[in-house]
Order: C-alpha cells, then structure tokens, then sequence
C-alpha cells in the first residue's frame, strides 16, 4: 500500500508563509491566525504546501489508511484553496453569504480574503473542524 505524500514536516507555517510572493503572504497570515483562533490548533505544515489544523485518521474501503488535518489551507498561485472536508452542499445557505469564491469538493478557492465575509468563514472553519473526526468509510460505504 503506497505511503501518503501529504504529513506532517518540521518545516515552521511562518517559514512557509514568509517565502511566498507578495500579495500571498497578507492573507496567508491572516488565514492562519483565523484558523488557529478558530481550532484551538497550532498550525503544522503538511506536505510542502498545506498549512494544516489539527488531524484525524481514516480507513477506506480499500484498506488503505491514513491521517489528515482536519481543516487546512493553501496559498496557490490562482486562489486560497481551503481544505474543509466537509460535505460543502449541507452549508449551502452560509455558502451564499460568504462572498465571491468557488468551489471543489470538500475546497473552497477564494482569491482574496477581502472577497469574503470573515464571520463566515469563520462559521465554516468551525463547523468543518468539528466534523472533521476519525471515521472508517467501509461502514459508511455498507
């Protein structure tokens, strides 16, 4: 079974964070500082781009195995992409207050922070984080 690229590292988020380009860096920092305030969490870097909250372990059908941080972000070069894990379509209606961002499955991608409504995300950050628990998906596959 192959090993998951995507763990914990030694390497310090502001490290991270302060290596990044210009415009990124603002919200980057702001992003964290929300998140860690929110979760309770320090911020560990995961893999060499996720600044990660927290973690839960998994197990799929498969068998395959794993951790994860229960809510994370990453400053990418066209948005933030927000990493929520949680079913997105169940916050449809905070989703429409947030402000201008896209979205993927379990991801929000927003361009800039000023874009959005913080006491939302805010509301997002904490719903998805305390969703975010151990689970193995052969009993939610049946």
């Amino acid at each position: 079974m192959p090993e998951n690229k995507t763990k914990p590292t030694e390497q310090a988020p502001e490290e991270f964070i302060r290596d990044l380009p210009g415009g990124k860096k603002a919200d980057a920092l702001a992003l964290m500082r929300l998140m860690a305030e929110v979760t309770g969490e320090a911020p560990v870097m995961w893999g060499g781009s996720l600044v990660g909250f927290g973690k839960y372990r998994y197990r799929y059908a498969s068998g395959h195995t794993g951790e994860s941080a229960r809510v994370g972000f990453s400053p990418r070069k066209q948005a933030l992409t927000l990493y929520l894990g949680y079913s997105l379509e169940a916050l449809e209606k905070e989703l429409e207050a947030l402000g201008k961002h896209s979205r993927g499955k379990g991801c929000l991608y927003i361009k800039r922070l000023s874009d959005i409504d913080e006491r939302v995300l805010r509301l997002l950050v904490k719903k998805a984080y305390e969703e975010a628990t151990d689970f193995d998906a052969r009993e939610a596959v049946g």
